[in-house]
C-alpha cells in the first residue's frame, strides 16, 4: 500500500504516554504501527479515522532488547503502508538499589533493557529514514533519572543517562539527512509501572516523594503525549540532540 498519511510506529502503546500519544496524532490523520496495545485502543484509534498495524510481539519491557525487535515494527510498516515518517520507542527496564546493593546482573538487566535496546532502535530507525531519503523524526523514551541523580536506582539512572548521551550524538550523524532525534524523559508519571516501582501506591509513600516536586503532583500521561506528538507529527524540523524533561520540575531543582 502506498503511504498517503503520515505513519508512526509507537512502542509501547501499553502503557505509560504511548496510548494517549497514539490518539493524539490519529487526531491529526495519522495512520499507525503499534508494539503492543492497551485494551480498546485499537477500536478507539479506528474509530478515529486511523489506520492500524498491530505488532503484537514488540510491546514492552524486554521485548525491545532484541535486535530484530524495531527491524520487525518498520518491516510491518513498509508492508502496511509502504514507509513510515516518525517512531517513538520506550526502553524500559526498572531495575531499584543502590551503589551497594545493586549486583552485576543488575546493572546488566537495566543496560541491556534501556540503554542497548535504545541503541538498537536508534540504528534501525535512522538508516531506515536515510533510506527513504524524506527525513523523519525519531523520539526516545529516556527518564528525568537519566539527568539527575536517583540513587534508589543507580542502575537505571545510570543506563538511562548513556541514553540520554547517545541520542544526542546520534542525532548530530542524523541531521544532515533531515533526520531529527530526540529523548522525553518523564518522572513522577501517574502510570502503574512508576507507582509499583516506586511504592507509590501507599498514599505515604506518595506524599513524602511528592515533596522533591515542585508542581506538588503527579503528573498525567496525556501530558506527556501532548510534549510528544507535537515533536513527531511533522512540524518540528530544527530541533534535535534534546533532553525533554517531562517532571514537574523535578529535574530543574
Amino acid at each position: 500500500m502506498t503511504m498517503t498519511k503520515r505513519v508512526t510506529i509507537i512502542a509501547d502503546a501499553v502503557e505509560h504516554l504511548g496510548p494517549d500519544l497514539a490518539k493524539r496524532l490519529a487526531r491529526h490523520d495519522h495512520d499507525l504501527v503499534l508494539g503492543g496495545a492497551a485494551d480498546g485502543l485499537v477500536e478507539e484509534l479506528l474509530a478515529l479515522g486511523a489506520e492500524v498495524e498491530l505488532v503484537e510481539e514488540v510491546s514492552t519491557g524486554k521485548c525491545l532488547t532484541r535486535p530484530d525487535a524495531v527491524q520487525t515494527l518498520v518491516e510491518r510498516a513498509m508492508t502496511r503502508f509502504g514507509s513510515f515518517n516518525s517512531a517513538f520507542i520506550r526502553p524500559a527496564v526498572h531495575v531499584t538499589g543502590d551503589i551497594l546493593s545493586t549486583t552485576a546482573e543488575d546493572f546488566q538487566e537495566a543496560f541491556e533493557g534501556n540503554m542497548l535496546a535504545s541503541f538498537f532502535a536508534l540504528q534501525t530507525l535512522i538508516k531506515s529514514l536515510i533510506e527513504q531519503g524524506r527525513g523523519g523524526q525519531v523520539l526516545i523514551g529516556a527518564s528525568g533519572t537519566g539527568v539527575k541523580p536517583f540513587p534508589g536506582g543507580t542502575a537505571y539512572s545510570s543506563t538511562k543517562a548513556g541514553t540520554v548521551m547517545m541520542i544526542r550524538n546520534a542525532a548530530i550523524t542524523a541531521a544532515p539527512h533531515g533526520i531529527t532525534v530526540n529523548a522525553i524523559g518523564t518522572m513522577a508519571l501517574n502510570y502503574p509501572g512508576f507507582l509499583d516501582n516506586t511504592g507509590c501506591r501507599d498514599p505515604e509513600v506518595l506524599a513524602q516523594m511528592l515533596k522533591a516536586f515542585p508542581a506538588g503532583r503527579l503528573g498525567e500521561p496525556a501530558e506527556a503525549a501532548h510534549i510528544a506528538a507535537a515533536m513527531m507529527d511533522g512540524e518540528s524540523h530544527f530541533m534535535s540532540g534534546e533532553f525533554i524533561s517531562v517532571s514537574g520540575g523535578w529535574t530543574t531543582t
